[in-house]
């Protein structure tokens, strides 16, 4: 397959994903029942969201030290952890909906701007990774520590900003009025 039949597969990927999670998030009615595992989803998905960050950053530093199948295996164990934050994510969603946040005062728009780049960073990196991830499997190095380079701060950003977005609507959004 060309590069450029490779990038058009995971262009159309990444764009049925993102309106798939759009329609679950906001138009999607929710399932009737919900288990009691359903409300701990977003601690597990926050935990996956730590170790992502975790696998990424040891990936780098491994890249840095000329460890080539340690950063392999700590980058494929990021898009691992990923891939199940993403299935827990999509089951939540699919029993809960959107989450309202409640608080007022400052952490209001903190919150806000913390999610809404979140939310726009999070669309980038669906194609991000797996480009960055198609180019090293072809062994195009290059192209890969190119577009790495984009990739990785992106992806960093999402998996923090993805922890503290669950701190602030499961442990703040109780606050009535800061500030």
């Amino acid at each position: 397959m060309s590069d450029k039949k490779a990038l058009q597969v995971i262009s159309l990927l990444s764009v049925a994903v993102l309106v798939f999670l759009f329609w679950l998030i906001y138009f999607n009615e929710g399932a009737e029942a919900t288990s009691a595992w359903v409300s701990e989803l977003p601690k597990v998905n926050a935990l996956l969201n730590s170790i992502t960050t975790v696998f990424l950053i040891a990936g780098f530093l491994f890249i840095k030290k000329g460890k080539k199948q340690a950063h392999i295996n700590s980058m494929l164990s990021a898009t691992f952890t990923s891939g199940l934050f993403l299935i827990s994510y999509i089951i939540y969603h699919h029993y809960q909906g959107d989450t309202p946040f409640l608080t007022q005062g400052i952490l209001r728009p903190i919150y806000f701007f913390i999610l809404i780049s979140h939310i726009i960073l999070s669309m980038a990196i669906v194609p991000l990774v797996f480009t960055t991830l198609y180019f090293a499997a072809r062994s195009n190095f290059q192209k890969h520590k190119k577009i790495a380079k984009i990739t990785f701060p992106i992806w960093i950003y999402v998996s923090i900003t993805g922890v503290l977005i669950y701190f602030f609507v499961h442990h703040l959004n109780s606050i009535a009025s800061v500030g």
